[in-house]
């Protein structure tokens, strides 16, 4: 029997008390600026348990403004930005050069919360983005020299012998150079974070930049 795709969605639910805990959040009681409360949101969502906590979404637009969104995989997060990488030839790399701007998306489910940024995207220098990738896994550098990130791929198997010639080389050269593999900084100028609540008066707290500091606001759900 086919599925009923309406059937199936109208019978899920979210934020099961059986598998998920909606935390308090006292807005007032936020830090100044987010990066701080960020670091601690993602502590507590490793802490409870979430699966993949640093994946997120991230959404691009190209030369003519077409939107795209993937996931993928958070490097690291600072004063200077929060950082992704990727091939500069593959199609997000592409949509970054024509539009250097971008937003990221956090959903962690075990806890409710959700986190949005946006802002311009600056690349890193050479050098930082080399030594970012060779301080990952042998499987993420096969993965970069594997390379050809978004072109067309003829058949599974040309894919299989070049994976299996990168891992080769990853294991051999754990130092290789991956020319176009760039490591990405967006610089946030809108963070909103956002805590679920089982009675749906759900808290949104939005920090926008300014010259001087942050500036923090709340938004009706």
């Amino acid at each position: 029997m086919a599925t009923d795709l309406h059937d199936l969605l109208r019978s899920l639910r979210v934020w099961d008390p059986a598998t998920t805990e909606l935390p308090s959040f006292d807005p007032a009681a936020a830090p100044a600026e987010p990066l701080a409360l960020f670091t601690e949101w993602f502590a507590q969502a490793v802490a409870a348990g979430q699966p993949e906590p640093h994946t997120m979404s991230l959404a691009t637009a190209d030369a003519d403004g077409t939107p795209d969104v993937r996931i993928v995989m958070l490097h690291g997060a600072d004063a200077d930005g929060w950082a992704f990488a990727t091939h500069a030839g593959s199609h997000k790399g592409r949509q970054l050069a024509a539009r250097p701007y971008a937003a990221l998306g956090f959903y962690w489910s075990a806890q409710g919360r959700q986190i949005r940024l946006r802002g311009p995207v600056t690349t890193a220098p050479v050098p930082e983005g080399q030594a970012d990738l060779h301080a990952r896994s042998t499987g993420a550098l096969a993965a970069a020299l594997t390379g050809r990130q978004s072109d067309v791929l003829g058949s599974v198997e040309e894919l299989a012998r070049a994976s299996d010639a990168a891992w080769e080389r990853a294991r051999r050269e754990p130092d290789a150079p991956v020319p176009s593999w760039t490591l990405y900084r967006l610089r946030p100028e809108r963070v909103e974070f956002f805590q679920g609540d089982a009675g749906r008066r759900h808290v949104r707290l939005v920090y926008r930049r300014t010259e001087a500091a942050w500036t923090k606001e709340l938004l009706w759900p």
